[in-house]
């Protein structure tokens, strides 16, 4: 998931001064680092390799294997992720992104178990996509298969590190890991285990790397290894994603950022709307598919109950004039800014519009979207399939939390990270998302007249 705040937190989960441009981007790249960075990545490449012959027994067993080593030796991870916990303390960073960088038996169990699911999940690799066989006699089919190496950068996320790890396995492909300062003990400790985990399988622990010793200097040196990295995914907040994109010389699947809207249609249950809204909001405010804008119709019979719920949660409310009007003094409410409209907040902040017509909401959220999740709230189906058809986003959900666009929701296991963009991959990118196709074609002597 994304993690950033828009500008309004730290985007690496360290002090406060820092952005991620700071923590990915922007360092010389010495000899040294380039030269390491590039002894990782062609390691990687020859365990891609291996990986890629993985018959799915294999990766399963490995996957299930690192699943056991996380809880057995749990200790080991937590007393690293505490040194985490304590650099954050010392660097005031705020409640929310503490939140995301914390590991807790019940968190390392609930890894084991994804990485469970994702054992349980058909392997991707070999499916035939299509397939025919051409007049000439020559059979052709178009079949899935690894990328290869993935290099993937994000910030303060220790269980990104074993999704990403456990994706990338099951795909066969390698993956390099900069997971950032903010999570750089937890990270040390999770790739160790899982190397540990793979050599006892007999695959080799280089199909799961960290460049996190070299820094921003790495992150810059991985974004530049074009021919040995086959493709870049960030994920993390505005600032990380777009210095990356900015930044890169090896192709980027971008990923995340979440300014994630409810429209309330005039015709909406608030009895239905106030709990999705509570959910989407405060379940766990921190993450990409939380929302951080409600756009409540003029008419909607239930705004001051919805939003005095949300006041009671804890969640401070940014209105604009016509919803400030509409409330009575003691609900709590700040004034909306600009700012406001286009800010991912990961916190328990919400913005609040008043909205005349879905015309009018459709026209705001094709303003400040971020292309990730779009929510409408309504009894209308008319207005359900309208909002569907013009609202462009990887996900648009009807009558349900936002919380739902995830790729363990959705089935998939886990995910890389949520593209927002409109490749071959969309929404929470899966084992599917991290393969590509290959064409293969086999004859009987047959030459082209």
């Amino acid at each position: 998931m994304g993690t950033t705040t828009g500008g309004r937190q730290d985007a690496a989960g360290n002090a406060p001064a820092e952005s991620a441009d700071n923590e990915n981007a922007g360092a010389v790249v010495d000899d040294a680092t380039a030269t390491a960075v590039e002894r990782i990545a062609d390691a990687a490449k020859a365990a891609a390799k291996v990986l890629a012959r993985a018959n799915r027994a294999t990766k399963d067993a490995a996957l299930r294997a690192i699943g056991t080593a996380l809880v057995e030796h749990q200790d080991r991870i937590l007393a690293a992720n505490q040194r985490d916990l304590a650099d954050a303390d010392v660097n005031g960073v705020t409640a929310s992104l503490k939140d995301r960088l914390r590991l807790t038996p019940e968190r390392i169990a609930g890894l084991a178990a994804a990485l469970e699911n994702l054992a349980s999940q058909p392997d991707p690799v070999g499916t035939v996509v299509r397939g025919q066989t051409l007049p000439n006699g020559l059979r052709l089919r178009q079949v899935h298969v690894p990328l290869g190496v993935v290099g993937a950068i994000y910030e303060a996320r220790p269980n990104v590190t074993v999704d990403i790890a456990g994706l990338a396995l099951k795909s066969g492909n390698a993956v390099i890991l900069r997971g950032g300062t903010a999570a750089a003990h937890s990270n040390a400790a999770l790739v160790e285990l899982i190397g540990e985990a793979l050599t006892g399988q007999g695959l080799p622990a280089t199909a799961v790397q960290t460049i996190d010793a070299y820094g921003r200097a790495g992150a810059n040196a991985l974004m530049r290894a074009r021919g040995r990295v086959d493709v870049l995914i960030p994920r993390g907040g505005r600032s990380l994603i777009q210095t990356v994109v900015r930044n890169a010389q090896v192709p980027v699947i971008e990923t995340g950022e979440g300014n994630v809207h409810i429209y309330v249609d005039a015709s909406a249950d608030p009895e239905t709307v106030t709990p999705i809204v509570l959910n989407a909001k405060t379940q766990r405010p921190s993450v990409c598919n939380t929302v951080e804008t409600l756009l409540v119709h003029r008419d909607f019979a239930g705004l001051e109950s919805v939003l005095r719920a949300a006041a009671d949660a804890g969640v401070r409310l940014h209105v604009d004039e016509r919803i400030a009007a509409a409330l009575p003094a003691d609900v709590p409410t700040q004034a909306a800014t600009a700012e406001d409209w286009a800010t991912e907040y990961m916190d328990l902040d919400l913005a609040v519009a008043a909205v005349d017509s879905m015309d009018a909401a459709i026209e705001h959220i094709d303003r400040y979207t971020t292309r990730h999740t779009e929510a409408i709230l309504t009894n209308d189906l008319a207005n359900a399939e309208r909002f569907i058809a013009e609202v462009d986003a990887a996900a648009v959900l009807v009558n349900a939390s936002t919380r739902f666009t995830d790729g363990g929701e959705f089935g998939l296991g886990a995910e890389v990270g949520i593209s927002t963009q409109k490749m071959h991959a969309r929404g929470p990118m899966g084992l599917t998302e991290l393969t590509t196709t290959k064409w293969i074609v086999q004859g009987d002597g047959q030459v082209r007249a």
